[in-house]
């Protein structure tokens, strides 16, 4: 039954010319009994115009405007060649309907107009002559009911399809915009996530680096130091095992954890402890604080420890063996100041102007990406003696 049913709604053409078929039959029918009736012969033009409004019923759907035109002319015609209604002309309410639901709109105007005017201009053409003016009035007003309601259904029809096609049109469009939404947000936790894991994995693997390469120059000369070199190493691995974990907690719950080895997001106090860790490692640091310490917005606190981290692993990678750094962190009354300095050789010409080479650079890359996303300033290059520097102003408000 489903197959049938899909078949008709795939033809409808066929459809529609079972239903002129019927309404073909029952016209012959009629006009028989009528002759039978009345004993007197049917006028020669019935046929044929039974055969052009049944053809109008046929192809009403494949070309409405057409049809609404060739029915109107047929009715033209039977005015003016006294060729009285019949069975047949139901076909133009059903005409006016379907115009009214699909046609083009001056179509639709143009059969509202003709489906109005078509019951009086009968009822003046052919009137009952037993009954009164006021009859013949009330049966044109009466006849001209269904011609209004057929238009009426179909331009509720024509209507309703619109409103769902705004629907759908709406709710295609906001599809659209949450995936393009979804995208951006993936690219942005991506962004974020890839970060994360350059600043975790670059600053304690090369500290880690350096610890061992000390720690195999001293094995033989100084095993105390070598054995020093090994826990830094032991416990920097530690760290950035605990790290890790964090960022996994948060790809799996979405949340910071704080229980077991998941560590809080780091934040300017922790600098001196990042500092001193790097001392430890054999980078000597100056670091200074000025201004009045207070507490700050998350986002300014991690981006401000990530700076530094990124800075001082920075000066591990590319200053050199003889390298020192200086962190200055200065409280402004309406942002937080940082400056990072040191005396090696600096970092090649690309990867601070050029934003990377070979999948290099990404550590300033995400400084600026963290910078811009507080609403900040930096500003990274060579210094005029040698060596290279790192400033950077981030807004901030009082936390409460």
């Amino acid at each position: 039954m489903q197959r049938l049913y899909d078949f008709l709604r795939r033809h409808p053409t066929w459809v529609d010319g079972f239903w002129a078929l019927v309404l073909f039959g029952i016209s012959v029918v009629g006009g028989v009994v009528t002759q039978e009736n009345t004993g007197t012969d049917l006028p020669a033009l019935v046929v044929p115009v039974t055969v052009l409004l049944c053809l109008a019923l046929t192809l009403r759907r494949r070309m409405p405007e057409k049809m609404l035109v060739l029915a109107a002319l047929v009715g033209v015609a039977q005015l003016a060649l006294d060729v009285s209604p019949i069975p047949a002309n139901f076909a133009m309410l059903v005409i006016i309907y379907t115009v009214a639901a699909v046609g083009a709109r001056w179509a639709s105007r143009f059969a509202l107009v003709g489906g109005l005017c078509a019951a009086p201009m009968a009822q003046l053409r052919w009137p009952e002559f037993q009954t009164s003016v006021a009859g013949n009035i009330a049966l044109a007003i009466f006849q001209t009911v269904p011609f209004a309601l057929a238009w009426v259904l179909g331009d509720s029809i024509r209507t309703r399809r619109a409103y769902f096609a705004q629907l759908e049109e709406r709710a295609a469009r906001l599809e659209k915009e949450r995936e393009a939404q979804s995208k951006v947000a993936v690219a942005a936790e991506r962004a974020r996530i890839a970060r994360e894991l350059h600043d975790v994995v670059a600053h304690n693997v090369s500290v880690m680096v350096v610890q061992a390469d000390g720690a195999a120059y001293v094995l033989d000369s100084a095993p105390d130091q070598a054995k020093k070199a090994l826990e830094t190493i032991s416990s920097t691995g530690r760290q950035a095992l605990a790290e890790m974990r964090r960022l996994l907690g948060v790809l799996r719950t979405g949340e910071h954890q704080e229980s077991g080895e998941y560590v809080p997001q780091p934040d300017v106090q922790q600098i001196e402890d990042l500092v001193e860790q790097c001392r430890v490692s054999g980078l000597p640091v100056d670091f200074k604080v000025e201004g009045t310490p207070r507490p700050l917005p998350s986002g300014v606190e991690l981006t401000a420890y990530r700076i530094v981290q990124e800075a001082l692993t920075n000066t591990r990678k590319h200053g050199g063996p003889n390298a020192g750094a200086s962190v200055r962190l200065v409280y402004f009354d309406d942002g937080l100041g940082l400056l990072i300095e040191d005396d090696g050789k600096g970092a090649p010409h690309e990867l601070y102007e050029e934003g990377g080479l070979d999948g290099q650079g990404h550590g300033l890359i995400g400084m600026r990406e963290r910078v811009g996303m507080v609403g900040g300033t930096l500003d990274a290059g060579p210094r005029p003696g040698g060596g290279f520097r790192i400033s950077a102003l981030l807004p901030l408000k009082p936390a409460h």
